[in-house]
């Protein structure tokens, strides 16, 4: 069964659950869990008193009480005064995976009022919800189920003795940000031989038919057709067919968010192959479009008053007897010709003809997302994705998102002297600028496509997928981008540029129609 989380209004002392969770701030046990203590004979206290548990930041304690709680889990959180949203997702991240790890069915989780600092009753719930989902994550479908079969974590309810109309709001919208990112990240993990173009075709037909949305999926011949040649140049080395998909939400009237995400299901750099170590990790080049899917998942369950396009080029990248070579030139969707000087710069050529198409929308903006280059992983590390633009208050705009999702972002110029590093001699631009500025002069590169509408470009290649385990997540896929492209869609729903409702922060969003 899927993950959920529920709003259930009730106080922690009493509550009959295999596990109950508790986020806890230093400074000893919470005045507000004494009947909660009392009905442990004072355990919690003698915990904090011994010195066994202090409340700091990713602590966690596990105590068997004997009571209607068969465990209670403590969470440190640090200092009350510093307790940020960011700071409760992640301790009911870290609260899930470790709920998780017990092998419970279903759990419980409260965050006592002193705990909650400055953060919102309707922020909070929207947090822990968030928080729970990334933790709770793991992929275990492609494995032999264990002799011992454990229960699997289905459901955890958010305790709160207010079940206000704000915090129920803002668990709503926690919840399908956490369904959204979990399904990106259940994309993202399998194989190349799994996840094909067609595959990424099928899922965005799944969610255009349970959420009513539009989709058109254009295979080969009508990639040919349209003269997507970028696309159809990396297609070209691969006997999987290449899919060029475009779904569209209209929960507002005017001109959409255009969404565009890199869907490369696997590469192997084609004739300018990749090194052999670490190639499997390539499975994860369709991140972008991952992230895609997974912020329509968000938009069919809030159903948010705006316009939404999503366009996802894909295909393999493959070397074979018909792949492209390095020095081929070809020509694409805007009609630019491009020579090729490294194949293993492809993901840019599909982008360059989805923002070519993406002018039919007559968008507000276009904001592309893609394991782009290795470059950005030197110059930001694992922590932040680069972006880069033609307007620096959409670059604001989604700089700003990102702080509130926790999926940072950090800019990087586009100034015109980058420009003369994809010059071509023989055609409009070439695919590739060398090694400095990688990150910079592939963007650059995206740029000589964009025509007619505000654009950013989101290099996520270090922040995608992760190669070792943490307090709040296994190692793998992290759903890179959908929380960010959600916060940004939902703020723009909220503040009046495609319709009245608010958006995220607490506050209330389109009903379900």
């Amino acid at each position: 069964m899927p993950f959920e989380t529920a709003v259930v209004r009730a106080a922690p002392a009493g509550y009959a659950t295999p596990l109950l969770a508790i986020a806890v701030a230093r400074g000893g046990a919470p005045p507000s869990l004494g009947e909660l203590d009392t009905g442990t004979g004072g355990a919690l206290a003698r915990l904090f008193e011994a010195g066994d548990f202090s409340g700091k930041r990713d602590e966690t304690a596990v105590i068997y009480p004997g009571g209607p709680a068969a465990r209670v889990l403590l969470v440190g959180m640090g200092k009350a005064e510093e307790v940020t949203p960011a700071g409760l997702r992640r301790a009911a991240a870290l609260a899930g995976k470790r709920a998780r790890s017990l092998g419970v069915p279903n759990a419980a989780f409260h965050l006592p009022a002193e705990a909650r600092g400055g953060v919102s009753v309707a922020t909070a719930a929207q947090m822990i919800a968030e928080g729970l989902a990334q933790g709770v994550w793991q992929y275990t479908e492609m494995k032999r189920p264990p002799e011992e079969r454990r229960p699997v974590l289905e459901r955890v309810e958010l305790l709160l003795a207010d079940q206000s109309e704000a915090a129920v709001a803002g668990h709503r919208i926690g919840a399908a940000l956490g369904a959204g990112q979990t399904l990106a990240r259940s994309i993202q993990v399998l194989p190349g031989n799994v996840c094909t173009p067609s595959y990424v075709a099928g899922a965005a037909q799944e969610l255009a038919t349970r959420h009513g949305f539009e989709i058109t999926g254009r295979d080969r011949a009508e990639i040919a057709r349209e003269k997507l040649g970028g696309l159809l140049a990396v297609a070209q080395g691969s006997a999987e067919e290449p899919r060029f998909i475009a779904l569209e939400y209209h929960g507002a009237d005017g001109a959409p968010v255009v969404l565009v995400g890199k869907g490369v299901t696997f590469d192997t750099g084609g004739i300018s192959i990749k090194p052999a170590q670490n190639m499997e990790d390539m499975k994860y080049d369709m991140s972008g479009a991952a992230a895609v899917l997974g912020t329509f998942e968000v938009l069919g369950r809030l159903k948010p008053p705006v316009h939404v396009v999503g366009l996802i080029p894909s295909t393999e990248n493959m070397p074979s007897g018909t792949a492209i070579k390095p020095g081929d030139v070809i020509t694409s969707h805007l009609g630019k010709t491009i020579e090729v000087i490294n194949t293993d710069a492809e993901g840019r050529l599909i982008l360059c003809d989805a923002l070519s198409w993406a002018r039919r929308y007559h968008p507000a903006c276009v904001l592309d997302i893609a394991t782009l280059t290795g470059a950005i992983v030197v110059a930001l590390g694992h922590t932040a994705a680069g972006i880069m633009g033609t307007d620096d208050a959409l670059i604001e705009e989604v700089r700003a998102a990102g702080e509130r999702s926790g999926e940072r972002v950090w800019p990087l110029p586009l100034w015109d002297e980058y420009r003369d590093l994809m010059k071509s001699e023989i055609a409009d631009v070439k695919n590739s600028g060398g090694r400095p500025a990688g990150s910079i002069s592939a963007g650059w590169f995206l740029r000589e496509f964009v025509e007619g509408y505000p654009w950013a470009h989101l290099d996520i290649a270090g922040t995608a997928y992760t190669d070792r385990e943490d307090p709040t997540r296994v190692k793998g896929p992290t759903g890179m981008g959908v929380r960010l492209f959600s916060e940004f869609v939902l703020a723009r729903a909220g503040n009046g540029k495609q319709g009245g409702a608010k958006g995220v922060d607490g506050k209330s969003v389109k009903g379900e129609r």
